[in-house]
């Protein structure tokens, strides 16, 4: 292996363990912060993070009104709302589990480009794995639809989560291209500014915030919201997307081990039935289907 090669791996095993403990960050988050707090810290520490590094560079924004929609948009689709109802979801729903259901965000966005992505049909690989896939995140959420309630809610957040960013993959593909770090940059200020509004009106101003809660915040900010992302360009640009795909195996494992090795969350064996599934549909719809020849 060379050089360049294992430290692109190097790159994508910190960008694994960024996103995977995400999870874990945020259910140490929202222990005494509410929610849309978790999101706004978030955003704008975030926002923040990659300022810094688009001035550093001597970059500027762009001025065109058309591009700043397009942010608006990636920016509900893949950062406010999705976080927001992750870190809603995770009150309730253990991290390892919401990790496990993010995983079936390719399988999402698979079936959309589908419809709305030249070039992205569907194969029987692609439906066997979106089947299996679909069968592992039902096998998470069984015990939490038989509980109903709160619980029920929960699951369909996370699981709403992992649509949006499906969603969001497929505006990225159809939106104009820019300088990707400007770009994220620009989708996470106006992010910040979606959720501002939201953090005045709704966010109680009588918490009591441990210290455990407000640096795990602060980390979800900096570390998997703006570092992973420096870090996710990073990779694109030496590797590119095909290798950063490997990461839809690893987060999901990532997530699930964190929770039950550090925050001691349950584990039994449907749970490890369940991400199988999911990794293996994801796999499943990877091969190429050979067109016959001759």
């Amino acid at each position: 292996m060379t050089r360049a090669s294992l430290v692109n791996w190097g790159l994508l095993m910190v960008l694994v363990v960024l996103w995977g403990s995400s999870f874990l960050f945020t259910a140490l988050s929202v222990a005494s912060v509410d929610p849309i707090s978790v999101v706004f810290y978030r955003l704008v520490l975030g926002a923040l993070v990659l300022a810094l590094v688009v001035f550093a560079r001597g970059q500027s924004f762009p001025r065109s009104l058309r591009v700043w929609v397009g942010f608006l948009m990636m920016a509900i689709a893949g950062n406010a709302l999705p976080f927001f109802l992750i870190s809603w979801g995770q009150q309730t729903i253990d991290s390892g589990i919401a990790g496990m259901i993010m995983a079936i965000m390719p399988l999402m966005t698979m079936v959309f480009a589908h419809y709305l992505v030249a070039g992205e049909t569907l194969n029987r690989y692609k439906i066997i794995g979106f089947t299996l896939g679909i069968t592992g995140v039902a096998l998470l959420l069984g015990p939490v639809f038989e509980g109903g309630g709160r619980a029920l809610l929960s699951g369909l957040a996370i699981f709403t989560a992992a649509t949006c960013y499906a969603v969001n993959a497929i505006l990225i593909k159809r939106l104009p291209r820019f300088s990707p770090m400007v770009g994220a940059c620009g989708v996470l200020i106006m992010a910040s500014l979606v959720v501002l509004p939201f953090w005045l009106l709704l966010s109680p101003t009588n918490n009591s915030i441990s210290e455990n809660s407000m640096l795990a915040v602060i980390w979800l900010g900096i570390g998997p919201t703006g570092i992973a992302t420096i870090i996710l360009f990073s990779v694109i640009d030496r590797a590119g997307p095909t290798f950063l795909s490997t990461i839809n195996y690893l987060v999901p494992v990532v997530a699930f081990f964190c929770g039950a090795w550090i925050l001691s969350e349950p584990v039994s064996w449907h749970h490890f039935v369940a991400l199988a599934a999911i990794l293996i549909g994801i796999a499943i719809t990877r091969i190429k289907v050979m067109k016959a020849t001759g």
